[in-house]
Protein backbone atom coordinates (compact mmCIF):
# COMPACT_ATOMS: atom_id res chain seq x y z
CA UNK A 1 0.00 0.00 0.00
CA UNK A 2 1.22 3.39 -0.94
CA UNK A 3 1.93 5.49 2.45
CA UNK A 4 -0.45 8.24 3.20
CA UNK A 5 0.43 11.35 5.08
CA UNK A 6 -0.92 14.67 4.42
CA UNK A 7 -2.64 14.33 0.79
CA UNK A 8 -3.72 17.68 -1.13
CA UNK A 9 -6.03 17.24 -3.77
CA UNK A 10 -8.96 18.51 -5.36
CA UNK A 11 -12.31 16.92 -5.31
CA UNK A 12 -14.65 15.82 -7.19
CA UNK A 13 -17.93 15.90 -5.91
CA UNK A 14 -20.59 13.17 -6.19
CA UNK A 15 -23.66 13.92 -3.77
CA UNK A 16 -25.81 11.28 -4.13
CA UNK A 17 -26.95 9.52 -1.19
CA UNK A 18 -27.11 5.78 -0.06
CA UNK A 19 -24.84 4.54 -3.14
CA UNK A 20 -24.14 1.27 -2.47
CA UNK A 21 -21.91 -1.58 -3.75
CA UNK A 22 -23.73 -2.51 -6.79
CA UNK A 23 -23.86 1.46 -8.31
CA UNK A 24 -20.24 1.34 -7.49
CA UNK A 25 -18.99 -1.47 -9.38
CA UNK A 26 -22.09 -3.56 -11.15
CA UNK A 27 -22.24 -7.05 -9.97
CA UNK A 28 -21.95 -8.04 -14.14
CA UNK A 29 -18.50 -7.31 -13.79
CA UNK A 30 -17.82 -9.65 -10.55
CA UNK A 31 -15.98 -12.63 -12.46
CA UNK A 32 -12.40 -11.62 -11.64
CA UNK A 33 -10.87 -12.51 -8.42
CA UNK A 34 -7.72 -10.14 -8.62
CA UNK A 35 -8.31 -6.48 -8.14
CA UNK A 36 -6.41 -5.41 -11.02
CA UNK A 37 -8.50 -2.96 -13.65
CA UNK A 38 -11.86 -2.85 -11.66
CA UNK A 39 -11.64 1.12 -12.10
CA UNK A 40 -12.32 1.07 -15.38
CA UNK A 41 -15.71 -0.27 -13.62
CA UNK A 42 -16.51 2.18 -10.94
CA UNK A 43 -20.04 3.81 -11.40
CA UNK A 44 -19.78 2.38 -15.22
CA UNK A 45 -23.97 2.23 -14.99
CA UNK A 46 -24.04 6.30 -14.36
CA UNK A 47 -20.48 7.03 -16.38
CA UNK A 48 -21.55 5.43 -19.61
CA UNK A 49 -24.41 5.22 -22.00
CA UNK A 50 -25.60 1.23 -23.02
CA UNK A 51 -23.25 1.61 -26.27
CA UNK A 52 -20.35 2.45 -24.20
CA UNK A 53 -20.33 5.91 -24.91
CA UNK A 54 -19.52 8.44 -21.69
CA UNK A 55 -22.59 10.52 -20.23
CA UNK A 56 -21.37 14.27 -20.24
CA UNK A 57 -23.29 15.22 -17.50
CA UNK A 58 -21.81 12.59 -15.07
CA UNK A 59 -19.02 14.39 -13.30
CA UNK A 60 -16.76 11.99 -13.72
CA UNK A 61 -16.78 12.70 -17.28
CA UNK A 62 -16.20 16.26 -16.49
CA UNK A 63 -12.43 17.13 -17.07
CA UNK A 64 -12.92 20.25 -15.11
CA UNK A 65 -13.04 17.24 -12.50
CA UNK A 66 -9.61 15.72 -11.60
CA UNK A 67 -8.40 14.31 -8.38
CA UNK A 68 -7.98 11.84 -5.69
CA UNK A 69 -10.16 12.86 -3.27
CA UNK A 70 -14.29 11.75 -3.91
CA UNK A 71 -16.81 13.66 -1.76
CA UNK A 72 -19.67 11.32 -1.67
CA UNK A 73 -23.12 11.52 -0.22
CA UNK A 74 -24.23 10.08 3.29
CA UNK A 75 -24.45 6.58 3.54
CA UNK A 76 -21.81 5.48 0.72
CA UNK A 77 -20.81 1.92 -0.18
CA UNK A 78 -24.22 0.12 1.54
CA UNK A 79 -25.45 -3.17 -0.19
CA UNK A 80 -23.54 -6.48 -0.32
CA UNK A 81 -20.52 -6.94 1.33
CA UNK A 82 -18.28 -7.20 -2.04
CA UNK A 83 -14.92 -5.84 -1.93
CA UNK A 84 -14.35 -5.17 -5.26
CA UNK A 85 -16.41 -2.30 -4.82
CA UNK A 86 -12.71 -0.89 -3.04
CA UNK A 87 -11.13 -2.15 -5.60
CA UNK A 88 -12.69 0.29 -8.28
CA UNK A 89 -12.67 2.96 -6.18
CA UNK A 90 -8.78 2.38 -5.40
CA UNK A 91 -8.60 1.34 -9.14
CA UNK A 92 -9.69 4.63 -10.43
CA UNK A 93 -7.35 6.41 -8.33
CA UNK A 94 -9.19 7.96 -5.42
CA UNK A 95 -6.87 7.94 -2.05
CA UNK A 96 -9.76 9.27 0.16
CA UNK A 97 -13.19 9.16 -0.06
CA UNK A 98 -15.00 11.98 1.92
CA UNK A 99 -18.69 11.47 3.31
CA UNK A 100 -21.01 11.77 6.42
CA UNK A 101 -21.05 7.95 7.29
CA UNK A 102 -19.82 4.85 5.75
CA UNK A 103 -21.39 1.29 5.87
CA UNK A 104 -19.07 -0.84 7.92
CA UNK A 105 -17.94 -3.45 5.68
CA UNK A 106 -17.07 -0.77 2.49
CA UNK A 107 -14.99 1.47 5.36
CA UNK A 108 -12.95 -1.55 6.61
CA UNK A 109 -12.82 -2.50 2.77
CA UNK A 110 -11.47 0.51 1.68
CA UNK A 111 -8.83 0.92 4.25
CA UNK A 112 -7.28 -2.60 3.80
CA UNK A 113 -7.07 -2.20 -0.01
CA UNK A 114 -5.30 1.70 0.37
CA UNK A 115 -8.80 4.00 0.30
CA UNK A 116 -9.05 6.28 3.50
CA UNK A 117 -12.83 7.03 4.13
CA UNK A 118 -13.31 10.63 5.91
CA UNK A 119 -16.16 10.89 8.20
CA UNK A 120 -17.06 14.62 8.53
CA UNK A 121 -20.33 16.52 9.55
CA UNK A 122 -22.88 17.18 7.21
CA UNK A 123 -22.53 20.69 7.61
CA UNK A 124 -18.94 20.48 6.16
CA UNK A 125 -19.64 17.99 3.53
CA UNK A 126 -22.35 20.89 2.48
CA UNK A 127 -19.85 23.45 2.06
CA UNK A 128 -17.28 21.22 0.46
CA UNK A 129 -19.87 20.15 -1.79
CA UNK A 130 -20.64 24.11 -2.57
CA UNK A 131 -17.54 24.94 -3.22
CA UNK A 132 -16.33 22.01 -5.71
CA UNK A 133 -19.46 23.20 -8.03
CA UNK A 134 -18.21 26.91 -7.65
CA UNK A 135 -14.21 26.54 -7.95
CA UNK A 136 -14.00 23.00 -9.16
CA UNK A 137 -10.14 23.14 -9.18
CA UNK A 138 -10.18 24.09 -5.41
CA UNK A 139 -8.15 21.37 -3.12
CA UNK A 140 -8.52 19.80 0.40
CA UNK A 141 -5.98 18.89 2.79
CA UNK A 142 -5.63 15.79 5.03
CA UNK A 143 -3.64 16.06 7.46
CA UNK A 144 -3.27 11.73 8.56
CA UNK A 145 -1.17 12.55 11.41
CA UNK A 146 -3.63 14.81 12.90
CA UNK A 147 -6.90 13.73 11.55
CA UNK A 148 -7.94 16.73 10.05
CA UNK A 149 -9.73 17.90 6.56
CA UNK A 150 -9.27 21.26 5.15
CA UNK A 151 -11.31 22.91 2.65
CA UNK A 152 -8.37 25.14 1.13
CA UNK A 153 -10.67 27.33 -0.30
CA UNK A 154 -12.33 29.09 3.01
CA UNK A 155 -9.68 27.55 5.42
CA UNK A 156 -12.71 25.76 7.61
CA UNK A 157 -11.23 22.18 8.80
CA UNK A 158 -12.83 18.92 10.38
CA UNK A 159 -11.95 16.53 12.86
CA UNK A 160 -12.15 12.84 11.62
CA UNK A 161 -11.71 9.50 13.57
CA UNK A 162 -9.58 6.57 12.42
CA UNK A 163 -8.67 3.20 14.17
CA UNK A 164 -4.77 3.67 15.61
CA UNK A 165 -3.83 0.30 14.04
CA UNK A 166 -5.47 1.21 10.02
CA UNK A 167 -3.58 5.02 10.88
CA UNK A 168 -0.43 3.65 11.07
CA UNK A 169 -1.21 1.12 8.48
CA UNK A 170 -1.31 4.21 6.14
CA UNK A 171 1.41 6.75 7.60
CA UNK A 172 3.81 3.24 7.15
CA UNK A 173 2.14 2.03 3.92
CA UNK A 174 1.17 -1.28 5.58
CA UNK A 175 -1.37 -3.22 3.97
Amino acid sequence: MKKLEILTSRVIPLPIDNIDTDQIVPARYLKATTRDGFGEYLFRDWRFAADGTPKKEFVLNNPAYQGTVLLAGKNFGSGSSREHAAWAVAGYGFRVVVSTFFADIFRNNAMNNGVLPVVVPEAFSRELEQTDWRHPAHTVTIDLPRQIIRNDATGSEAYFDINPFKKECFLQGYD
